[in-house]
């Protein structure tokens, strides 16, 4: 239920007191992002191309790559648009150019109207122009043209005075069933809080940089429990969101978790539970989300060997399988780099693994070439066959170059965020025998 802000100015994080005075410098970008993505989604604000004095495009490329990012600060036209969804954005926020004009050439659930308010009147332009508009009368021009408003109360920006609470009930009538965001002034969990029972979204600047409102705190601010001992049900997953276990969570245990990046948990028999502090099966905490009812947790984590199991094994329901088991062995073999190991040998002859490359990729292209005209159980079979042998080596090309399948599946996924898809024939003719 929480959004933080990342503000760019001249390629660093900043935070500014409405919109204007320069309050503090956090630095590195990508270092920040780093710490605030464990709370799921980024919202980036370029405030330089947003008061038209260049831009930091080169910056929100790299965090758009590495990072759910819903995009903002002077994306004036269309092409800007476009290319900020090409280029993997979750979502763009459009201030001045909202437009019906505009909106009805993009797609409306990738995209969220700011409106930044000034005591009631919107302002555009950097919150530099004055549009004599009230936010409600501006909703009801671009409700159904896009997916979600961010409502920024720019008297309150950066102060952390309070928000306007009072306003929430009325602006979510005029939104229509979109998302809702709100921003300026947010400091306290009690404000989260009471904005996500309205099902509202609090995006978070000043609180967060300045220590005033941790990043545990705010995750934790909307979280209920209806048990006597106020536990959180903890769904432990791991980086491809496949189950290893159940634990417990409680305010301590959390805020240790994100503040030390490592799996924590509270158990009911032992308190504070550090996992793998004895086991040495430690989990790096990747990110933290509240379920739809916020009475529950997931943790995403990556896990050591041998598992999050006490019995040994991976997952609490055994051993799993799929593509990211075949990496882990695969990553297991070439750190261990036996002679006996076909995989240490691809890993240590690029020569070799290059030729099989080429090998396996042809056979796979025969394979689907012979069997494109009539599918027999025979040829789907060899297809199947000849895919999982090129999934192996280029799985092993991955390992030696340094890269992921986690890498991997977030290329894949910034691909599918692309607005315009690629269109036409292959770059060249292939061969069939």
């Amino acid at each position: 239920m929480i959004l933080p802000s990342i503000d760019l100015h001249r390629g660093q994080a900043v935070q500014w007191i409405g919109g204007k005075k320069a309050a503090l410098e956090a630095g590195d970008p990508m270092a920040v992002a780093s710490r605030f993505a464990i709370a799921g989604e980024l919202a980036v604000v370029d405030l330089d191309a947003a008061l038209e004095q260049g831009n930091n495009r080169g910056v929100i490329e790299a965090l758009v790559a590495r990072y759910p990012c819903r995009v903002g600060g002077g994306i004036r036209d269309l092409a800007q648009a476009e290319a900020w969804l090409d280029a993997g954005a979750s979502k763009i926020v459009l201030g001045t150019a909202a437009t019906p004009e505009l909106l009805r050439d993009l797609p409306a659930d990738r995209v969220v109207a700011a409106l930044d308010a000034d005591r009631g009147e919107v302002v555009v332009r950097g919150w530099r122009q004055r549009t004599g508009r009230g936010i409600s009368d501006r909703m009801q021009e671009l409700n159904g043209l896009v997916g979600g408003y961010l409502v920024t109360f720019v008297e309150q920006e950066g102060r952390m005075a309070g928000t306007h609470l009072e306003q929430v009930a009325g602006l979510m009538e005029a939104a229509d069933g979109a998302e809702l965001v709100i921003a300026g002034g947010i400091h306290s969990e009690q404000e989260i809080a009471a904005l996500a029972q309205w099902g509202v979204k609090a995006q978070l600047g000043m609180a967060l940089y300045t220590g005033k409102l941790s990043l545990a705190d705010a995750l934790a601010a909307p979280l209920q429990s209806d048990r006597p001992d106020g536990l959180w049900a903890t769904v432990v997953c791991d980086e491809a969101g496949k189950a290893l276990g159940l634990a417990w969570s409680n305010r301590d245990s959390l805020r240790q978790a994100v503040e030390s990046r490592r799996g924590v948990y509270h158990s009911r028999s032992r308190g504070l539970w550090r996992k793998g502090e004895s086991s040495g099966a430690e989990q790096e905490l990747l990110r933290v989300a509240l379920d739809c009812d916020r009475d529950a947790l997931c943790f995403w984590v990556r896990q050591k060997s041998p598992g999050f199991c006490h019995q040994q094994q991976r997952s609490c329901w055994g051993e799993d399988g799929g593509l990211h088991a075949l990496f882990r062995r695969l990553q297991s073999r070439k750190e261990t780099g036996s002679k006996e190991s076909y995989t240490a040998r691809l890993m240590a002859d690029p020569g070799f693994l290059t030729a099989k490359l080429a090998e396996e990729s042809q056979e796979f292209v025969e394979a689907f070439s012979q069997g494109s005209a009539d599918w027999t159980k025979v040829r789907r079979q060899a297809l199947l066959h000849e895919a999982a042998d090129l999934f192996y080596f280029s799985l092993s090309a991955l390992l030696q170059a340094g890269l992921s399948l986690e890498q991997l599946e977030a290329e894949l996924d910034r691909r599918a965020r692309r607005w315009r898809h690629r269109h036409g024939p292959a770059k060249s003719a292939p061969t069939h025998p």
